[in-house]
């Protein structure tokens, strides 16, 4: 039986948990593990606290053989080494931008109004030839 170090995701819709199991290589993803060694919580702000290993079991396992996934192996040497890093500042946030002012409609003056009405008038009425 190939045995394998990988993970089970668990949790819901975008917001995954994975616990590191012990399976053996043809069992599906989240199908049944021979043991449960660890978990990963991806949504922890603190980098350091996102991964629980059980680190005695892990070196039993790869000593009798099992073989860790590539993600899970990243994850044993983070953990051996203690070096996970910082996470990343947020964006700053910036002002919503103000929307441009409208421009102002033309002020017609009265004269134009009236000149207007006329020749509006004069187009109404049919005239006689």
């Amino acid at each position: 039986m190939a045995v394998r170090i990988r993970m089970k995701r668990m949790g819901r819709k975008h917001r995954p948990f994975y616990r590191i199991c012990v399976m053996d290589s043809r069992k599906q993803r989240d199908g049944e593990a021979i043991e449960e060694i660890g978990t990963y919580d991806t949504s922890v702000a603190d980098k350091s606290k996102r991964v629980e290993i059980n680190m005695e079991r892990v070196d039993y396992w790869m000593s009798v053989g099992a073989k860790p996934s590539e993600n899970v192996a990243t994850l044993i040497k983070k953990v051996k080494k203690n070096k996970f890093g910082t996470a990343a500042a947020p964006a700053p946030l910036t002002a919503p931008k103000e929307p441009a002012p409208e421009p102002e409609p033309e002020e017609v003056s009265a004269e134009a109004t009236e000149a207007g009405s006329e020749e509006a008038a004069a187009e109404e009425t049919p005239s006689e030839e």
